[in-house]
């Protein structure tokens, strides 16, 4: 039986030295294996091929009752590592906090030490003595680990 495990693993294989990383694995109770990788300037089919004859060379005959799938992370999904996280810096975003809020804002830090992501967004505010809200610009720090429910790159059509 393959394990996810072992599929991370043999995946990892593969991505050393490339600047590709290894975003997600999973095996499916209907016996698929997924792969999910990512890059800084985007995921390239033929890469994914690639990583794919590589995982069935190293799997061989324990590929038989499986079937494979490797492909992007998704532009629009959720952030599952925080290499997601590096490459967007600068970025818009939305992030949906614990709460349910939804923000949007530009990722504008990301501090591995510390396990936190800063979001600059912009609110209404009223000033203290005014009567009309005003745009102004705050910076939210939250944790990587359990920060936020998600966070994920934002499409911006402008």
């Amino acid at each position: 039986m393959i394990t996810k495990a072992t599929l991370a693993s043999l995946a990892e294989e593969w991505l050393q030295g490339k600047d590709y990383f290894l975003v997600d694995t999973d095996v499916t109770a209907d016996y698929r294996l997924l792969v999910e990788i990512d890059c800084k300037d985007g995921v390239w089919i033929e890469d994914c091929a690639e990583l794919s004859r590589y995982i069935q060379e190293r799997l061989g005959s324990e590929m038989d009752d499986y079937e494979l799938e490797v492909g992007s992370a998704g532009i629009g999904q959720p952030f599952k590592v925080v290499q997601q996280y590096q490459i967007h810096v600068g970025d818009d975003v939305e992030v949906l906090t614990l709460d349910g809020k939804k923000l949007k804002g530009q990722l504008t830090a990301v501090d591995t030490e510390a396990g936190t992501f800063t979001l600059l967004t912009t609110e209404k505010q009223v000033p203290e003595g005014k009567k009309r809200p005003v745009s102004v610009q705050t910076e939210k720090t939250f944790s990587l680990s359990d920060g936020v429910k998600s966070c994920k790159y934002l499409l911006n059509f402008k």
